[in-house]
């Protein structure tokens, strides 16, 4: 599901909310999580999951290619863990 089409479904399930403020709605939850991940702390909706940063360590990767060897430096990475509701929701 795009973002778009977020939007465009939970316009259909609240038809008394404008579009408009919906869009707003999204963009500044997306905005929020964003944040916090930015800053370090980590994000959790209960029965939804969790949203973290999680540090990548330098490393030596593969051109695919070229076949040559690369290095790549660290980084940090978003990471998501599923939450039990939403874990026992997708297993039922």
């Amino acid at each position: 599901m795009t973002r778009s089409e977020l939007i465009t479904k939970l316009a259909v399930k609240h038809p008394s909310l404008y579009h408009r403020d919906i869009e707003r709605l999204v963009a500044t939850i997306l905005d929020e999580i964003s944040g916090a991940l930015a800053c370090g702390d980590r994000v959790e909706l209960r029965g939804f999951g969790a949203f973290s940063v999680r540090e990548r360590k330098a490393r030596l990767g593969r051109n695919p290619r070229t076949g040559k060897n690369v290095q790549v430096s660290d980084k940090k990475v978003p990471f998501f863990k599923m939450g039990k509701g939403m874990r026992e929701r997708l297993n039922r």
